[in-house]
C-alpha cells in the first residue's frame, strides 16, 4: 500500500488532512494550532514531497523523519505533523479492520468521561449553563472562567482585590449552583501572574475544583512549579506543549497534576501516547485537550481507550448540531456524561463530501485584549 495523495481542507475553523492511498483507503486528521491554520497547511504541502509514494504503516518511521528533517520546531509545523499522523493511524486501523486504538495496545475502558463547555458574558450565563449540564447528565464542567468571557475589544481593569474576591465568589457560585454531584474545571486561560494565581488558588480551594487549569503562562516551568508548591489544588496544564521533552521538564518539576496534551498539536496519537506514558510515571493524569471539531474528539477518544492513566475528556458544545453535526458523519454518542468508545475500524469518523460547500472557511482575526492602559492582556 502507497500515499498517492494528500489534501488540506478549510472548513469553517479548521484544517483537516486527508490522506489517500493506492488502495482506496483515505485517513482523515486535523491540525490544532487554530490560530495559525494556514502556515500548518503549509507545512503538510512541505510534508507531502516525503509522504507521497511512501508505505503510510510505517507511522512512526515517519513521525521521526517529518519531525527531524529539518531541525525547526513550532505549532504550525506541529499542527500539521500531527494531522498527518491521526490519518496514518486512520489508514491503519480501517487497513486491519480495527480500531486505531487496537494497534496502540487495546481498550483500558469502554467508555470516557467528558467535561462539558460552559460559556458565557455574564455569571447567571454561566451559571446556568452550569446547571443545563447537569440536568443533561454531565458530571463534569469546564471551559469554566471565573472572569467571564469578556469580549476582546473592551479594555480590562480591575484592582487586585476586587479581581480576587470576584473571581472567588464566582467559583463558589458554581458549587452553590451543581452541588457536588458535578466536578467543576477552572479554566484561568492564563491570565494571572504567579503571585496572582495563589492567592486565587488558596481562595477557591474550599470549592473543590477538579483541576485549577492554566493558570500562568506556560513559557516558565520553574514559575508553573512555583505556584504548584504554594496551593493544595491540582494544576492541569500542557495545550501549548508540543513534545515529550517539554512534558518531562514540566513532570520532573512537579508543576503539574494533569496533563493536557493536545492530539492534534502534540504529534498526533503516536507522540500523545508517549506523553501519557511519561505522565503515568509521575502518577499524573491525563486530560486530552480538544477545543476543534468532532475529528479531534475521535482522535482523542483513541487515545482515552488506550491509556491506564486516561483522567477526563474536554467536550466541546456543540457537536450534535451545526455546523458541526454537518462537517462529520460519526459514530460518537454520549451516555450519562461519558462517550462510548467506538469498535470501528480507524478513528470512527469521516468529513461529510459537502463539508466545504456548506460551511466555508473563516479565518480568526488577529485580535489581542488590551488593558486600559493600553498593554496587552492574556485572555
Amino acid at each position: 500500500m502507497k500515499i498517492v495523495g494528500i489534501e488540506t481542507i478549510f472548513v469553517d475553523r479548521y484544517l483537516f488532512v486527508q490522506v489517500h492511498t493506492d488502495e482506496g483507503i483515505t485517513g482523515l486528521g486535523e491540525s490544532g494550532a487554530w490560530g495559525y491554520l494556514e502556515a500548518s497547511a503549509g507545512a503538510v504541502e512541505t510534508f507531502k514531497r516525503y509522504l507521497i509514494g511512501q508505505d503510510p504503516l510505517r507511522i512512526e518511521h515517519h513521525w521521526q523523519s517529518l519531525y527531524r528533517w529539518s531541525h525547526f520546531r513550532g505549532a504550525a509545523i506541529m499542527g500539521a505533523l500531527s494531522a498527518i499522523d491521526i490519518a496514518l493511524w486512520d489508514i491503519a486501523g480501517k487497513h486491519l479492520g480495527v480500531p486505531s486504538y487496537q494497534l496502540l495496545g487495546g481498550k483500558c475502558r469502554d467508555r470516557a468521561r467528558v467535561y462539558y463547555h460552559v460559556f458565557g458574558r455574564t455569571k447567571e450565563e454561566l451559571i446556568q449553563g452550569c446547571v443545563r449540564a447537569k440536568e443533561a447528565g454531565f458530571t463534569a464542567v469546564g471551559h469554566l472562567t471565573p472572569f467571564l468571557d469578556e469580549p476582546r475589544g473592551v479594555p480590562y481593569f480591575k484592582t487586585h482585590v476586587e479581581k480576587m474576591r470576584d473571581a472567588i465568589d464566582t467559583v463558589r457560585r458554581y458549587r452553590e449552583a451543581v452541588g457536588n454531584e458535578v466536578d467543576l474545571c477552572i479554566e484561568i486561560h492564563r491570565r494571572l501572574t504567579p503571585s496572582e494565581a495563589i492567592v486565587l488558588a488558596q481562595g477557591i480551594e474550599e470549592f473543590h475544583p477538579f483541576f485549577y487549569e492554566d493558570p500562568i503562562l506556560p513559557d516558565s516551568f520553574d514559575a508553573m512549579a512555583l505556584v504548584a508548591s504554594h496551593i493544595h489544588i491540582p494544576i492541569a496544564t500542557g495545550e501549548r506543549l508540543h513534545t515529550i521533552y517539554e512534558f518531562e521538564a514540566l513532570l520532573r518539576r512537579g508543576a503539574v497534576q494533569y496533563v493536557r496534551p493536545d492530539v492534534c498539536m502534540a504529534g498526533g496519537l503516536t507522540h500523545t501516547k508517549k506523553i501519557a506514558a511519561l505522565a503515568e510515571a509521575h502518577h499524573v493524569g491525563v486530560v486530552p485537550h480538544n477545543p476543534l471539531s468532532p475529528v479531534s474528539t475521535a482522535a482523542c477518544l483513541q487515545l482515552a481507550a488506550c491509556i491506564p492513566n486516561f483522567a477526563l475528556q474536554e467536550y466541546p458544545t456543540g457537536e450534535l448540531e451545526p455546523p458541526k453535526s454537518e462537517i462529520v458523519k460519526t459514530s460518537l454518542r454520549v451516555e450519562d456524561g461519558f462517550l462510548i468508545i467506538p469498535d470501528v475500524p480507524g478513528i470512527g469518523i469521516e468529513l461529510a463530501p459537502d463539508a466545504q460547500e456548506r460551511h466555508p472557511y473563516r479565518p480568526r482575526a488577529v485580535q489581542t485584549r488590551l488593558h486600559v492602559d493600553g498593554s496587552v492582556v492574556d485572555q
